[in-house]
């Protein structure tokens, strides 16, 4: 688990977003809200089966409360319109209307630390019996299940070694 600490409990927004809900929807939020530490490559999410929403704090940490709020009252828009069976998808036009009224963002600001780190390095590699094409492939894979897609031969898997 990571020692740093939120600056906010899941008590605070969860009243945070029950708050918000009124004041920008008119209505009332009545599932659970709390924050989710391992979201990094998005600032929240919605579930259709329980409707709770998840924010990640790492967009409170980083960008402040104004964009965090924007967050919630994107979560709150797809959770608003579900729950009244209209278009709650990013594609609906209800959503993104929706998303307008209230001043919600579309998309969240990515992370300093996600877009400084560099990708693993590849660890295997496909090769094409037939033609000789190389597909580079960082984890490990059937290659049974493939073929390539130059010639449609059969691929064999080679592990790299690396050198670090």
């Amino acid at each position: 688990m990571n020692s740093k600490k939120t600056m906010m409990s899941d008590d605070s927004l969860q009243q945070w977003v029950e708050r918000v809900s009124l004041e920008s929807f008119g209505l009332p939020f009545l599932h659970r809200a709390t924050f989710n530490r391992r979201l990094k490559a998005t600032g929240g999410r919605y579930f259709t089966k329980s409707h709770h929403i998840e924010i990640s704090p790492h967009q409170l940490e980083v960008f402040g409360i104004e964009e965090t709020e924007k967050i919630i009252k994107h979560e709150l828009c797809h959770y608003h319109l579900h729950i009244r069976k209209r278009g709650y998808r990013h594609r609906d036009s209800d959503f993104k209307i929706l998303l307008a009224k209230v001043g919600g963002s579309r998309y969240c600001q990515s992370l300093p630390e996600r877009s400084e780190r560099k990708p693993a390095p590849f660890r295997y590699k496909l090769v094409c019996h037939n033609c000789g094409t190389e597909y580079m492939r960082r984890r490990r894979l059937d290659p049974a299940k493939y073929a390539c897609g130059k010639c449609r031969g059969k691929l064999f898997l080679k592990t790299l070694d690396l050198v670090e």
